[in-house]
């Protein structure tokens, strides 16, 4: 049967294991989540963990592995790795899965093994015929990446399994600059964690400090110092960028983006549209069009219009080479401040 990551998860807390699991998508956070709390309720001694990739060893092999008592007693794990059969275009191997084995096992498995598959793919084929039968016979669980909007919910989640709290201002911060790779995520509150202590907040000035900053994230916490008129902060932004050797034009673009979604969702917000109907008219992300919506206020059209012709225009002196690309910079980001 399908089923939603954080319920397998519920389920295996509860020591409710099911025999046979697929685990399959690219988010590394929810499938290694997943195999430590199948290792920590099915393993008694660690010799009874097994791991298997299938671009290497045959399913059938796998299968009697499955079937044959475990020698150290308790139950046993088994991880299968690549099931490629799974995909629309199966990986060419130098032997064959015998998978009419591996559907007889699914009908019936052995009662002293977990077996888990693993496949790291986006998708699997859900028309082929051995692919219903993991539906029908097994635990079938999508663990791919989260969207953009879903970033707030699982930043929450994660600091809360820590224990610490995190105000809106480093909240802000958190979604700016983290990707939806919940790994990253993870690691970069561990920090955050290591830093304040179990129980404590991460304010927005400490969020400011630790956060590892992206250049998509970095783009965002320039339009708030334009926002906010804060000229010093935008110039340690454009200081950090120097550290980095991130490209101005790069960085220019970024700007230019930032700017004029934030004109796209108020002339639609000024016409009576929602936020929702907006982020369909336009196609963003939901993450994007919240942010744009939440800026808007802070500029009128005609500034706003003001700002993407001056971004043009420094595009422009970049490319063509007429002045110093960090000089070009600073002096945008001056002008684009005093001049708000």
């Amino acid at each position: 049967m399908e089923m939603a990551y954080t319920e397998l998860l519920k389920q295996l807390k509860k020591g409710q294991i099911p025999r046979i699991s697929l685990l399959f998508g690219t988010e590394p956070y929810f499938i290694q989540n997943l195999k430590d709390l199948f290792y920590k309720k099915v393993i008694t001694d660690p010799e009874n963990m097994i791991t298997y990739d299938l671009q290497e060893t045959p399913i059938q092999e796998v299968i009697a592995d499955a079937q044959t008592y475990p020698f150290f007693g308790g139950d046993k794990l088994i991880f299968a790795y690549h099931p490629t059969f799974l995909k629309a275009n199966p990986d060419k191997l130098p032997f064959e899965h015998k998978l009419e084995v591996l559907q007889e096992y699914l009908d019936s498995p052995a009662t002293y093994t977990t077996l888990v598959f693993i496949a790291p793919y986006e998708k699997i084929d859900q028309r082929k015929k051995i692919a219903k039968a993991f539906k029908k016979q097994a635990v079938v669980v999508e663990c791919n990446q989260v969207k953009a909007y879903e970033l707030d919910k699982w930043i929450r989640t994660i600091a809360a399994q820590m224990k610490i709290a995190i105000e809106p201002e480093a909240m802000t911060i958190l979604e700016n600059e983290l990707s939806t790779n919940l790994q990253l995520v993870e690691s970069e509150l561990n920090k955050l964690e290591l830093y304040v202590g179990e129980g404590g907040t991460v304010t927005g000035e400490i969020a400011e400090q630790l956060i590892s900053h992206s250049v998509s994230g970095t783009a965002l916490r320039m339009v708030d110092a334009v926002m906010n008129r804060d000229l010093y902060h935008a110039i340690a932004i454009v200081k950090d960028l120097e550290k980095t050797k991130e490209e101005p034009i790069a960085m220019v673009g970024l700007l230019a983006f930032q700017f004029r979604m934030i004109l796209r969702v108020k002339l639609l917000k000024e016409k009576g549209y929602g936020q929702s109907q907006i982020q369909k008219i336009i196609g963003a992300h939901p993450y994007v069009i919240k942010m744009a919506w939440n800026r808007e206020k802070q500029f009128s059209i005609r500034n706003l219009h003001r700002i993407m012709n001056h971004l043009a225009t420094v595009d422009g002196v970049l490319k063509q080479g007429k002045m110093e690309k960090g000089i070009a910079f600073e002096l945008l980001v001056h002008d684009l401040i005093t001049a708000s």
